[in-house]
């Protein structure tokens, strides 16, 4: 207990934190959440707070002096965000204020809240499912306008239902089974009984829908890492600029501009697209450009597509690619780049896409000019297609890759269980494969969890959320 006879950190297990960004700002939140917030309101604002009200007023400290004035808001459990009770402190944004708000609630009780602490007792306490409670994280850190209206929905609950719709159709489905496996007089013959099979087939048509949601989900809250490369003055920043819409490189006629990695975050029709402008691929003495280069290649290793520049004037264009395609990495397939010919301004060619042999393999080639845009709608649909992207409708949600691990794990069990089935009647078999969907399923939810995955989900999300 403190000397206020207020519960102790550990006692009372009350959280508090800055739930605002760091700096100055007009307005700065000060959260507390747990069992002592009610003492602590009633000390800090000199009176009990009227639940769910937004009243005005002073923050007092210790000695009853006045920290700052602002707007309590006193939520109490189990209605509030955390399921908890809660006080939200909204004074002004200065970083010394906050401080003080801040350690005088620490004083009256709470401890420091860890990152993701307030969400994951939302969690906790039935508020919010693990998918809802990750889409708070996907929402803050959204990176475009589709980003944000897929995240919402998923906090609202749309892939969480689609999920719980799932798992109460397997549920039935395994009922039945296991029914016909602990019940043998009812003399189910599940090879002559399409029911199963039919059942078995209608869920995974819908998990192959759910997946491809679920795989747009996770491009829009992940985006797509794009690696600009190429020998240097073939039109790489110039085509940077052309893409984010405005001078974000330095375009000069001096070789060798580009020293280091140019970072740039693009909306490509909802889609987040991370361009980076690397140093133009060549031997060179300057130690500094070596050092460029290799950080370029560094960046085309990590690329998830990689945008081959080269000058469609210069009349050893071809070499140039050859040589340039033997020193990618292994790992860069054709499928994971495109040649782009810029400058077909000069050149005369006309803005194309197409299949040409160069090396041994068949190159998707993007003729194209940097300068005037001409076949840059080429290049956006190009790059769109090779992640699989596709503009939806409303019904699309945010999503992890941990939620497509799930999803694939879960319709691996129902193949196999139908495999076992067909092959050898196999009932018991087919109503394990049955549990460890379910379960695969329930991972996505929170139904089933492990403390390490909680740690690490809530770990990556901001103190104060």
């Amino acid at each position: 207990m403190t000397d206020q006879g207020f519960p102790s950190a550990g006692e009372g297990d009350t959280i508090a934190a800055v739930a605002t960004p760091p700096g100055r700002g007009g307005v700065g939140i000060v959260r507390v959440s747990g069992p002592a917030v009610p003492a602590i309101a009633r000390a800090m604002l000199g009176h009990d707070p009227q639940p769910r009200h937004a009243a005005y007023g002073a923050f007092l400290g210790t000695g009853g002096e006045v920290l700052d004035r602002g707007i309590a808001l006193y939520f109490p459990a189990p209605n509030s965000y955390t399921g908890e009770h809660v006080l939200e402190l909204q004074g002004h944004g200065g970083p010394v204020v906050l401080d003080r708000l801040l350690r005088r609630a620490l004083a009256l009780g709470a401890r420091p809240a860890r990152p993701g602490e307030f969400t994951e007792r939302a969690f906790l306490n039935g508020k919010l499912d693990l998918a809802q409670a990750e889409a708070v994280a996907d929402l803050i850190d959204s990176a475009s306008e589709e980003a944000a209206r897929s995240a919402l929905r998923a906090l609202e609950g749309a892939f969480s239902r689609q999920i719980d719709e799932l798992v109460e159709r397997l549920t039935r489905l395994r009922v039945y089974v296991e029914g016909a496996i602990d019940f043998p007089e009812e003399e189910i013959d599940f090879l002559a009984d399409d029911t199963v099979i039919q059942r078995l087939d209608a869920l995974r048509k819908e998990l192959d829908a759910l997946l491809e949601e679920a795989h747009q989900g996770c491009l829009l809250r992940e985006g797509m890492q794009v690696a600009l490369a190429g020998p240097p003055n073939a039109g790489k920043s110039s085509l940077l600029n052309r893409l984010a819409q405005r001078d974000a490189a330095i375009v000069t006629e001096i070789p060798g501009t580009t020293r280091d990695v140019l970072r740039e975050a693009i909306d490509l029709d909802g889609l987040p697209l991370h361009v980076s402008d690397t140093a133009g691929l060549r031997e060179s003495g300057d130690p500094v450009e070596r050092l460029g280069v290799q950080r370029a290649r560094e960046e085309i290793s990590r690329a998830d597509h990689v945008l081959l520049v080269v000058d469609d004037t210069d009349p050893e264009k071809h070499d140039t690619l050859r040589r340039l395609l033997g020193e990618l990495p292994q790992a860069v397939l054709p499928a994971k780049r495109t040649v782009v010919c810029n400058k077909i301004d000069l050149s005369g060619a006309p803005p194309a896409l197409r299949a040409e042999s160069l090396g041994g393999e068949r190159e998707a080639v993007l003729y194209l000019s940097a300068k005037s845009g001409a076949g840059m709608e080429l290049l956006r649909e190009r790059l769109k297609e090779t992640m699989g992207y596709r503009r939806s409708g409303e019904g699309r949600f945010m999503a992890r890759r941990r939620h497509l691990d799930a999803l694939h794990r879960a319709r691996e069990c129902l193949a196999r269980g139908r495999h076992q089935l067909l092959q050898f009647g196999a009932g018991e078999l087919l109503a394990e494969e049955l549990r460890q969907a379910q379960q695969a399923l329930g991972e996505i939810t929170g139904q089933v969890h492990a403390d390490e995955l909680l740690g690490r989900i809530f770990s990556a999300f901001c103190i104060g959320k």
